[in-house]
């Protein structure tokens, strides 16, 4: 019997995973739709269909029990033509090549539509972060990282926090980026620390983002934020700053979920005790200030504002009849499929999607990056303006498109990305 050699099979591998990954092709779905909109030139379409460059790394770590355990770990950059790869860096058990690929893709339009001049990429690990030490977890982020350094770089490739990752998890990075290059290289990653060159506000970006999307539909459609009510499925780091900022404006929680659970209040939960549960226990299992559900049946609990705001494809066809928002503020990446999207738009629902409701992120991880090139900061104050002004005209330009061309809301925001892709390509020509 022949032998067949380790590259074909490993190579097969990967197309399976590929071709079969949901969210690649929800993204490949939504990107032939905004194509056909632009009416965009087939050879473009091509080149923009798939990532410039994959890379799939092994990441040994020896365990605190002495054993190793050995990591499957992603970076996809998809296209750099408008500046260098930027996006996050996840840390989740479901995290594969289909996946990354498709929120490579996404990263990129999401810099087309806030003019930035970066390019989109993404980066992940096949991994429980809970189930991590602090120890386990370094020196899983330490070789990751030394396994991409020929990628990185703060005019190549800028790494930032996402899904199960932080900014110890940047800190991390830059170190080990740092440590190999002989020259300390805070702009190698975003996301960090302030007293490591982070920006102000980059903790609180994309949640701020999400409201500040917020406030404009709920003024188009003549709600009142301060007499609204609002669900988040997710409470992690966007998920947890968006329901504050809401808080803040009046605005009244009546259903939560985690990993671990939904949790529902008619009368309205309690942020404070909410926060304090997870600093506690990580995450808000036997949290007692709500009836507990299935995470996903919040996401059709009644309310004004609905913020999914956890992993991707949760509002399906089969639950979008039964969700009851008239703002769906699309926190997480890709949370929508596409057969759910007419569903909702029939109901009346004001989707904000995620290529613009998230760039809240990016966008400060731009300003970060910039104020590690010139070695001086802006304050929270400065930052917050300019993420609001950024944020508030993208969501007008979004909405002058989606009216004049009769298209929805997700189709002008990609449109809108991918048509400025297109200048520069057509602009910088092909190289062959």
């Amino acid at each position: 019997m022949a032998h067949t050699p380790a590259a074909t099979v490993h190579n097969h591998s990967i197309g399976l995973q590929w071709e079969s990954s949901p969210a690649r092709r929800q993204s490949i779905q939504n990107f032939d739709h905004a194509a056909e909109i632009l009416n965009l030139d087939p050879n473009t379409a091509a080149r923009l269909r798939r990532p410039e460059k994959i890379i799939i790394v092994s990441v040994p770590v020896r365990m605190d029990d002495g054993s190793v355990e050995v990591f499957t770990g992603y970076r996809v950059q998809h296209n750099d033509s408008c500046g260098p790869y930027k996006g996050g860096i996840r840390y989740h058990p479901t995290v594969d090549l289909g996946e990354v690929a498709a929120l490579a893709m996404a990263m990129t339009w999401k810099c087309g539509l806030m003019n930035l001049p970066l390019g989109g990429a993404k980066g992940g690990i096949e991994v429980d972060p809970l189930a991590l030490s602090r120890d386990e977890m370094q020196s899983l982020t330490r070789r990751y990282t030394a396994e991409l350094l020929a990628v990185l770089g703060p005019e190549r490739d800028i790494p930032a926090p996402d899904m199960g990752t932080n900014e110890q998890i940047m800190s991390w990075i830059m170190d080990t980026y740092s440590q190999h290059a002989g020259v300390i290289t805070p702009e190698v990653v975003t996301g960090k620390p302030v007293e490591l060159g982070g920006s102000a506000l980059r903790k609180e970006a994309t949640g701020r983002g999400v409201v500040y999307c917020i406030e404009e539909a709920a003024r188009e459609i003549g709600l009142d934020l301060s007499k609204a009510t609002f669900v988040v499925h997710g409470f992690g780091n966007v998920g947890s700053v968006a329901a504050t900022e809401l808080a803040a404006r009046g605005a009244k929680c009546v259903a939560v979920a985690d990993v671990s659970g939904g949790y529902i209040n008619p009368a309205g939960l309690s942020l404070e005790a909410l926060h304090a549960h997870l600093r506690r226990h990580r995450t808000l299992a036997d949290f007692k200030g709500g009836d507990r559900v299935a995470p996903g049946d919040v996401l059709t609990v009644p309310c004004d504002v609905l913020i999914p705001a956890a992993t991707g494809q949760v509002i399906t066809a089969t639950n979008a009849p039964a969700v009851r928002c008239r703002i769906l503020a699309e926190g997480a990446n890709a949370p929508t499929m596409p057969e759910a999207d007419p569903i909702l738009l029939n109901n009346g629902v004001f989707v904000i999607p995620d290529v613009l409701c998230n760039a809240g992120g990016v966008t400060v991880s731009y300003f970060e990056w910039v104020q590690g090139g010139m070695h001086f900061f802006w304050s929270e104050a400065e930052i917050d303006e300019r993420l609001s002004k950024l944020m508030r005209d993208a969501f007008h330009r979004v909405r002058e498109f989606a009216r004049s061309r009769n298209v929805s809301n997700r189709m002008a925001a990609l449109c809108i990305g991918i048509a400025r892709v297109d200048r520069v390509m057509r602009r910088r020509g092909l190289y062959a």
